[in-house]
């Protein structure tokens, strides 16, 4: 019966959230790439990298260190 209960909350969760995208917004950009060398090549690449998860297909995503 536990298991049953488990799976069926497991699975409602994954279904519901499958869906939803989570793309950046143009502030988050332009607040991320404000640190970059080249501010308006980190733009570009960012708002193609989010038109290509609205589509649908695969994207890289780096991972940048916490520098304190």
């Amino acid at each position: 019966m536990k298991l049953v209960l488990n799976s069926s909350i497991f699975l409602l969760t994954f279904f519901s959230f499958s869906n939803e995208l989570f793309s950046l917004t143009n502030y988050q950009i332009k607040r991320f790439c404000s640190k970059e060398k080249r501010v308006s090549l980190c733009i570009k690449d960012l708002q193609e990298k989010r038109s290509d998860l609205q589509k649908g297909k695969p994207i890289e995503i780096p991972v940048t260190p916490y520098k304190r």
